[in-house]
C-alpha cells in the first residue's frame, strides 16, 4: 500500500442532525403477509470443520433471499429441490405463490462440502449463479419480473475448483466486448498458518467474456485473478466498468498469481518494511507543531516549495510529485507558519495551532507515513495523568478519591471487536492498491442497493448514527459521497444482541433489522405531524417525530433470508416467506 492514496471520508453536515431527540415507539399496527412455501429453503448448516469466525460469517449468516435490484419488490431464493423460486409483488392482498423460474442442473445432495447456492443480478437480463459445489453459471434471463418475458438460459457454466459463493458480479461492454465480472468468496484452510486460525480467505475476481467464434460468439473466462485475506470482507464489489474493486475488510487483502509470486511478494514487502524510514517527524505543544522533513542533498532553498492553507499543507521538491500533502487534523493560523533549512539538511516547517490546547492524535488526517517524537515533559505529563488509574495493589480500594477505571460502566455499544477496518480500493490493471480509508472505530453495518447502476452502497457507523455511503468510481475527487443518515441508528442497533440482518429502503425512508427468531424492527426517518406536539422539559414545538415499528412473525424457524424494498420488508424462514408493508406506495 506503499503508493496508496490515504484518503477520508467526509460527512455532508446538512445530512446530520444534532437535535435529534430519539426514537418513539410506535403501536401502529404493520400489515403482514405470509406464504407458505412448497418446499423448504436449502439451508446449508455449518459442518463440524467450519468452526472459526469467518466460516460463521460468510456462510453461517448468509443472506438466502435476493433482491432483485433491476426488479424492484421482486425476490428469489433456491429451495431444497435446486430450484430457483421468485416471488413478484404488485399487490399485497392478491400475493400469488412463488414460482419456478430455473432448476439447478446438478443434484445438490451429491456433493459433501458443499456451500450454500447463491446468486446475484449482474444487470436487467444477466445473472451470476452458483450451485454452491464449485461450479458457476451465466444465465441470460430476459426482463425479469415478467413471467412472460423472463426465461432464464445458461450461456455459460464451468467447474472452478473448490465450492464458494458469489460475493459480488458486474455486466459491461468494453471494446464492443459484452464481459461480466464475478467475485468469489471461498474460505480455504492454510497449512502455513501455525498461529491463527489455520484458514484465510481467498476472492477470485472472474471476467467472462463474449469472445467471437466462426458463426457468433460463446462465453468463456477471459481473466482469472486472486486476492487473499485473512478475514471475510464485510464488502466487496467490482466497479461498473470492471476497471476495480473496492473492499471493506479487518485484515487486508493483496494480489496473488501463484506460489513463487506470492513468495516474491512477501520478500519485497518484508524488505521494504525493513528498510523504509518514516517520511517525516512531527512534535507538538500546546501552541505549535514542527515537522522535520530530510531532503536530499542537492536540493537548495529554490527548490523547496511551501503552500499553507488554514486546514491543509503541501511540500514540493523541483517538479516533483508532492512529497508531503493533505488535509491537516486542524486548523492552522498559516500566516504566521514558516519553514527554513536546517544546517543537517532538514526542512523544518512550523505550524500555529489556530486552537490553542488540544494535542493533534495526527498531523495529516489519514497518512501513516509521519512519526511523532513525544517529548520528556509530555511523557511525564501523560504518565502522572494516567497514575490514579494503575496501583500496585491487585485489588484497590474503589471507595478512594480517584477509583480505578470500572469497565463495567462501559455501555455494549462501546465496544468494537475490529477497530482497524480499512476500505481499499484495487485497480484491476496495476493489481495494486490506489486509495484506503483507515475506517477506525467507524464499524460496519450493512451495505444496500441504491441505484444498481453504481456499486453498492455500505452504512458505517459515525459516533451514535449510521452513515450511507455511495462509492462513485468514476469521480476521484468524490469517490465516496455520504447520501444519507440514521439518526442514533449506530448506538440502537449495538443493543440489539440478537440481530442478524440490517438493511434500509433504496429511498432512505426506513433502516430495519431482524433477529434470529421473530422478531423485527423498523425505524423510519422524521416525518412532519399531522397535530402539535410541546417538549414541556424545553418548552418548545415539536415539528417531526421519527417512530421505532416492532414486528413479531408467527413463525418458530430461524430467519434465513431478509430483504427492503421502499414500501415493504421481505423476511424468509425455512418453509414461510414474510411480506411487511412498511410504506404505502405513491
Amino acid at each position: 500500500m506503499a503508493g496508496a492514496a490515504h484518503c477520508s471520508l467526509r460527512a455532508k453536515r446538512l445530512l446530520l442532525d444534532p437535535k435529534f431527540e430519539g426514537y418513539k415507539l410506535s403501536l401502529e399496527p404493520l400489515a403482514c403477509y405470509q406464504l407458505g412455501l412448497d418446499a423448504a429453503v436449502a439451508e446449508v448448516k455449518l459442518r463440524d470443520d467450519q468452526y472459526t469466525l469467518d466460516h460463521m460469517r460468510a456462510f453461517g449468516m448468509y443472506n438466502y433471499l435476493h433482491l432483485d435490484s433491476w426488479s424492484q419488490d421482486n425476490v428469489y431464493y433456491v429451495d431444497q429441490f435446486g430450484r430457483v423460486m421468485n416471488l413478484s409483488v404488485t399487490l399485497d392482498t392478491a400475493l400469488q405463490k412463488p414460482r419456478e423460474v430455473f432448476r439447478l442442473p446438478t443434484d445438490l445432495t451429491a456433493c459433501d462440502n458443499r456451500l450454500c447456492a447463491s446468486i446475484h443480478f449482474s444487470s436487467s437480463t444477466w445473472v451470476t449463479l452458483s450451485d454452491g459445489t464449485g461450479r458457476l453459471y451465466l444465465i441470460k434471463s430476459g426482463k425479469r419480473g415478467n413471467s412472460a418475458s423472463e426465461k432464464w438460459e445458461i450461456v455459460f457454466n464451468e467447474e472452478l475448483g473448490s465450492p464458494f459463493i458469489i460475493a459480488h458480479s458486474v455486466s459491461f461492454v468494453k471494446s464492443d466486448m459484452h464481459s461480466v465480472a464475478v467475485l468469489l468468496l471461498r474460505v480455504e484452510k492454510d497449512e502455513l498458518d501455525t498461529k491463527g486460525s489455520g484458514f484465510h480467505i481467498t476472492l477470485e475476481w472472474v471476467t467472462i467474456a463474449a469472445i467471437s467464434k466462426e458463426g457468433g460468439h460463446r462465453y468463456e473466462i477471459f481473466k482469472r485473478r486472486f486476492l487473499q485475506g485473512k478475514s471475510v470482507p464485510h464488502y466487496a464489489a467490482i466497479e461498473p466498468s470492471g476497471d476495480g474493486l473496492m473492499i471493506v475488510s479487518y485484515k487486508p487483502f493483496k494480489f496473488v498469481r501463484d506460489e513463487d509470486d506470492q513468495l516474491e511478494e512477501n520478500d519485497d514487502a518484508k524488505a521494504t518494511n525493513e528498510t523504509k524510514d518514516p517520511l517525516y517527524y512531527w512534535q507538538q505543544t500546546e501552541d505549535d507543531v514542527t515537522v522535520t522533513v530530510h531532503i536530499p542533498q542537492d536540493i537548495t532553498k529554490d527548490d523547496i516549495k511551501v503552500c499553507f492553507s488554514p486546514d491543509n499543507i503541501c511540500v514540493t521538491l523541483k517538479d516533483q510529485p508532492p512529497l508531503v500533502e493533505g488535509k491537516l487534523y486542524s486548523s492552522v493560523d498559516h500566516e504566521s507558519c514558516t519553514w527554513i533549512i536546517r544546517e543537517n539538511k532538514s526542512l523544518e516547517i512550523s505550524l500555529i495551532k489556530k486552537n490553542e490546547g488540544p494535542r493533534w492524535p495526527e498531523l495529516i488526517v489519514g497518512d501513516t507515513r509521519g512519526e511523532f517524537i513525544m517529548d520528556s515533559s509530555q511523557c511525564s505529563e501523560i504518565t502522572e495523568s494516567l497514575m490514579h488509574l494503575t496501583s500496585e495493589v491487585m485489588n484497590p480500594n474503589p471507595e478512594k478519591e480517584n477509583p480505578p477505571c470500572n469497565a463495567q460502566e462501559l455501555e455494549e455499544c462501546d465496544a468494537f471487536l475490529e477497530d482497524s477496518a480499512s476500505l481499499c480500493r484495487f485497480d484491476g490493471d496495476t493489481l495494486k492498491v490506489t486509495h484506503v480509508i483507515n475506517l477506525g472505530s467507524n464499524q460496519y453495518l450493512f451495505s444496500v442497493v441504491v441505484d444498481p447502476r453504481e456499486m453498492p452502497c455500505f452504512c458505517l457507523r459515525h459516533d451514535v448514527d449510521a452513515l450511507l455511503w455511495q462509492p462513485h468510481s468514476d469521480q476521484p475527487e468524490n469517490m465516496w459521497e455520504h447520501i444519507a443518515t440514521f439518526n442514533a441508528l449506530g448506538y440502537v442497533q449495538a443493543s440489539k444482541q440478537d440481530k442478524k440482518f440490517m438493511a434500509c429502503a433504496p429511498d432512505y425512508s426506513y433502516a430495519a433489522l431482524c433477529e434470529c427468531l421473530r422478531r423485527v424492527f423498523i425505524y423510519r426517518q422524521p416525518t412532519p405531524l399531522s397535530t402539535v406536539l410541546y417538549n414541556r422539559k424545553e418548552g418548545r414545538q415539536v415539528g417531526q417525530v421519527a417512530k421505532q415499528l416492532v414486528a413479531t412473525l408467527e413463525a418458530s424457524d430461524p430467519i434465513l433470508g431478509f430483504q427492503a424494498t421502499s414500501e415493504r420488508l421481505f423476511v424468509l424462514t425455512t418453509k414461510t416467506l414474510f411480506l411487511i408493508k412498511v410504506n404505502s406506495g405513491n
